[in-house]
């Protein structure tokens, strides 16, 4: 959401992770057995050097901005790279 104010409609955001592990618990009064228990909240597991987001058609300032601005909201530490495009 921080990564779209920034740019103001003007190009595409691309989110490259999804929440696709499942992460359940029992209460702690409940007697062995009888199954693993409710979900509580989903989770995705983010190895080094895994790309998070893409911005396509917008200016390099703007993206530069917009992609520094998203990553101060995040817990974790993170690096903005730029890829050539191949001819």
């Amino acid at each position: 959401m921080a990564i779209n104010r920034m740019l103001n409609k003007q190009g595409r955001v691309y989110i490259n992770i999804f929440p696709d592990v499942s992460v359940t618990s029992k209460s702690i009064a409940s007697r062995m057995g009888k199954g693993k228990g409710d979900i509580k909240y989903w989770v995705c597991l983010i190895k080094p050097g895994k790309i998070l987001f893409e911005i396509s058609d917008v200016n390099k300032d703007i993206a530069y901005k917009a992609l520094s601005y998203g990553a101060s909201k995040l817990s974790i530490p993170t690096k903005i790279i730029e890829l050539k495009k191949f001819n």
